[in-house]
């Protein structure tokens, strides 16, 4: 990098990413593309780090990794059983891109781990024996009828 670039760059830095996050959060209020935009954000960067996580040594990584796409699959079901909000609720796409970066924070206390601390486990833990229950019984049934449907095929 030349000298005359880091000259004006270094000193500036915090404007530089200050005028980025506005043109961002001006283009997902504004911009066409904003759900690309915004799921692009919620994606890339924790799907990069999460390869990272797999790849190191120590697991609290990937436990941290793994509850933020608990929560983003949350996030994903519960938006796309009500899609109308993106449509009613006015800046849905800041609000979702701001919720996601709170929620891959590089804190202990982010949104993904409160969410599932409070919210998820609680439930998780006091339903996951019918649900395992139900999910066997899915599974016996696919089972059977593709076990019938080989036999047929023969």
């Amino acid at each position: 990098m030349s000298e005359a670039f880091k000259k004006y760059i270094e000193p500036n830095q915090n404007k530089i990413l200050w005028g980025c996050a506005a043109f961002i959060a001006l283009y997902l209020v504004f911009g066409w593309g904003a759900q690309l935009l915004c799921n692009i954000i919620g994606v890339a960067y924790p799907a990069y780090v999460s390869i990272h996580a797999i790849e190191s040594s120590p697991k609290a990584d990937d436990t941290r990794w793994l509850i933020y796409w608990v929560t983003f699959a949350i996030l994903s079901l519960i938006e796309h059983f009500s899609f109308f909000l993106c449509k009613v609720i006015p800046f849905y796409w800041l609000i979702k891109c701001a919720f996601l970066i709170w929620c891959m924070l590089p804190i202990p206390s982010n949104g993904s781990v409160l969410i599932y601390g409070r919210i998820v486990r609680p439930y998780f833990l006091k339903h996951h024996e019918a649900a395992d229950r139900a999910l066997d019984g899915v599974f016996d049934k696919v089972k059977e009828t593709v076990g019938g449907f080989a036999k047929k095929t023969e």
